[in-house]
């Protein structure tokens, strides 16, 4: 008795879709009437398309099954595809670079939101709206420095960083306390928890 193992069969282009849309794939490449190839095409589309139906609502999800389509039968399937063919190319192309723009992050572990966040702040007229924003900003700073350092940070250090990233035009109201790290732990304990 001879067994049919995977390991024996040819590689699956595509293993999202399993070996049988694969050979599927395949069989339509050697139908001789078009328009028989064509209608077998667009049911392969509809079964991928119901594989994953929580991609449906994405712009581009049907242009994506007919390229895959073309990946799977190796750019040979003859179809008229209602997009513009992939070429082989497309599978060894290099993605473009991606600068990171990083320069001129002044403190690297507070973001450059913070920083955005804080010109905004900085232009804001005089208020109460303006200090409520300023205590939030110096609380995400906290968190964000507890983050990537993980000792007790007194709010003086915040205080002082918030003063120096708003080159002195940003000020917590005397008397205005900071979250505790505790707390701030404590929260970080319960979202690790809820994850696992």
């Amino acid at each position: 008795m001879s067994y049919d193992y995977n390991t024996q069969r040819n590689r699956l282009v595509l293993p999202e879709y399993g070996r049988n849309i694969q050979k599927m794939v395949e069989y339509i490449i050697n139908v001789e009437d078009r328009d028989e190839r064509n209608r077998l095409a667009k049911a392969i589309i509809a079964i991928m398309g119901n594989m994953n139906p929580h991609l449906r609502d994405i712009s581009d999800f049907k242009h994506k099954l007919w390229d895959h389509l073309a990946i799977m039968s190796n750019f040979q399937i003859d179809i008229d595809s209602p997009y513009e063919k992939p070429t082989p190319k497309i599978l060894t192309e290099k993605p473009r670079r991606i600068f990171k723009q990083s320069v001129g992050i002044r403190y690297k572990h507070y973001g450059r939101v913070i920083e955005l966040m804080i010109e905004e702040a900085i232009k804001m007229p005089e208020g109460k709206e303006k200090e409520e924003l300023t205590k939030i900003i110096a609380n995400h700073m906290k968190k964000s420095y507890l983050t990537w350092n993980r000792d007790v940070v007194d709010d003086e250090v915040i205080l002082n960083d918030l003063s120096k990233l708003s080159d002195g035009k940003l000020h917590i109201v005397e008397g205005t306390k900071l979250n505790d790290s505790r707390e701030i732990f404590k929260s970080k304990r319960k979202r690790m928890q809820k994850k696992k």
